[in-house]
């Protein structure tokens, strides 16, 4: 009876972190939507009405923007997924390494494809050096998630190696 109580104690705990996860997720999400579809079209055409010389400049940034939103979104995705893995005591398994290779791929694809945007649209003289250096923080952040999740995935790839061996053993 103990065994099943720790069991139990231990699930509901797995439960918990995986709806504190999902709530993180939801909440990044909507901070994602609020920024893409609100605070940067706003701020763009503040720019545009204040400099008219660069309007022709929005929608071309908007649209490089928009696509770089989309790994994004695609990365809170497989993250909820692993969120739902975790929940079902699935923390160690190789889906969830799977998952997070998947998000090491995708986030090093965004942040290369965003530094090769800006200078892109650099030489079309649709953008300003200073804003090329700027973006390199974001660069390094898109470069840090993936080398963190590629970290990760290797982890939890060999700690569910493990698990299969102890379950094998038991």
């Amino acid at each position: 009876e103990q065994k099943f109580f720790d069991h139990s104690f231990h699930y509901m705990k797995q439960k918990n972190l995986s709806r504190w996860l999902k709530c993180i997720l939801l909440g990044v999400g909507i901070c994602g939507l609020i920024i893409y579809g609100v605070i940067l079209p706003l701020y763009g055409d503040s720019l545009a009405a204040s400099y008219p010389e660069f309007a022709n400049r929005f929608w071309p940034w908007m649209g490089f923007l928009w696509v770089t939103a989309v790994p994004c979104f695609a990365v809170l995705v497989l993250a909820w997924r692993i969120a739902t893995n975790i929940g079902r005591d699935r923390s160690f398994s190789n889906e969830n390494a799977s998952l997070l290779k998947w998000i090491s791929v995708l986030a090093a694809a965004d942040a290369t494809f965003f530094f090769l945007g800006n200078v892109v649209m650099l030489l079309l003289d649709m953008s300003h050096p200073s804003v090329v250096l700027a973006s390199f923080i974001i660069v390094f952040a898109g470069i840090a998630v993936a080398v963190i999740s590629a970290v990760l995935s290797h982890l939890v790839k060999k700690a569910a190696v493990l698990q299969e061996e102890s379950d094998l053993t038991i």
